[in-house]
């Protein structure tokens, strides 16, 4: 069974967007990628999927290298001008520049980081796997930088969303309660 874009069932997952910079046979690219996850502690690895037609699918194959710059909540434009468009026929990067966005050079890979992102990780590929219609490029994390003190940016029913109110865990008398229930259907 597909699970099409823009379908209701698909509008349901809340993901963050992933600012991904990357060089290669395109060029220096920036591409908006929903499908950015971090899989692993130890050590720090990230997950991107990417369709296979992206410039910055063939950059990273090329390269083995990427940058993970999660959108900043006041990153929306940026965030939809790296995503509306291709990095084979558009330089992203310099329209991005001329609108007053910056970037900075990376300290241990060759790709422009996203000033003012919530996060910033530089990433060595390590890892390249065909999952359905995207390719999955895992990363170790090589380098991160000082949190920017930003809230990521969050994407949800095709449409931006800033994060809102905390809702509390359990308290610490109902998480006694559920772990005497638990204790008697221990197996």
């Amino acid at each position: 069974m597909d699970l099409p874009w823009g379908e209701e069932t698909t509008k349901q997952f809340i993901t963050n967007v992933g600012l991904i910079t990357s060089n290669g046979p395109y060029g220096h690219d920036i591409m908006a990628c929903e499908w950015t996850h971090h899989i692993s502690y130890s050590p720090g690895l990230i997950a991107v999927c990417i369709n296979p037609k992206d410039a910055t699918r063939a950059n990273i194959a090329k390269t083995k290298e990427f940058g993970v710059n999660l959108c900043a909540s006041d990153q929306n434009v940026l965030s939809s001008i790296a995503g509306g468009s291709s990095g084979k026929s558009i330089d992203k990067i310099g329209a991005l520049k001329e609108l007053g966005f910056k970037f900075f050079k990376a300290k241990k890979i060759n790709v422009f980081m996203v000033d003012g992102a919530s996060v910033q990780l530089e990433c060595k590929l390590v890892n390249k796997i065909k999952l359905g219609d995207h390719t999955t490029f895992v990363g170790e994390v090589i380098e991160a930088y000082p949190l920017s003190g930003k809230a990521p940016l969050v994407y949800y029913n095709q449409k931006y969303w800033k994060v809102g109110d905390n809702i509390p865990k359990p308290s610490q008398e109902e998480l006694d309660k559920i772990n005497s229930v638990i204790e008697k259907y221990k197996k």
